[in-house]
């Protein structure tokens, strides 16, 4: 068994890691570019919520507090015409990226933090590296990678989606095992 205090260079230097490869992969290369499609008539969507007081939160359309009222014709009725979806409302004002960036390595951090605690209790001290990093970047994809697949059964999210970010999770991954494998104690 390694200790967590044991293993906290690895934790930061892969949140580091994974962090810095995020920032490249969604600034410079170009296949996140195409991730989000105008609304037609924006103007017209944006001016009825606004003027609907929509607050900031999560909402599903059409929607249906109670499930057993949905075999009712009008709730059908709603499903079959549309639009159906899933809305997210941030609050009002420019979005502070800097907030994002924080929780974005945060979450780093943590998902670094949970690996090196599963890894420290299965994998003694001098284990080698290849098996650090299987235990690793397995626990990592799951993390990084899995987490988006149910956004496409559950929210509708599109599947070309779900596959880059679980490209991206697999990078993560690869960056995490790699880390903790080359960090980890020698024994």
């Amino acid at each position: 068994m390694v200790s967590l205090a044991a293993l906290w260079l690895p934790i930061l230097v892969a949140a580091v890691f994974v962090f810095i490869a995020s920032s490249i992969m969604h600034m410079v290369l170009p296949y996140h570019k195409k991730n989000f499609r105008p609304l037609p008539d924006e103007g017209g969507v944006t001016g009825a919520l606004r003027a609907s007081n929509v607050t900031p939160g999560l909402y599903m359309f059409p929607h249906c507090e109670d499930h057993s009222k949905m075999k009712d014709p009008a709730v059908q009725e709603k499903f079959k015409t549309g639009p159906v979806g899933i809305v997210t409302i941030m609050p009002s004002g420019q979005m502070n990226m800097g907030k994002y960036l924080g929780l974005w390595f945060l979450f780093t951090i943590l998902v670094s933090f949970f690996c090196a605690y599963v890894a420290g209790v299965v994998l003694p001290p001098g284990t080698y590296y290849l098996k650090v990093f299987r235990v690793v970047g397995t626990i990592a994809f799951m993390t990084y990678g899995l987490s988006y697949f149910v956004d496409s059964v559950w929210k509708g999210i599109p599947w070309g989606h779900t596959a880059k970010n679980m490209f991206d999770g697999l990078i993560y991954a690869l960056l995490t095992a790699g880390t903790f494998g080359w960090l980890w104690p020698k024994g």
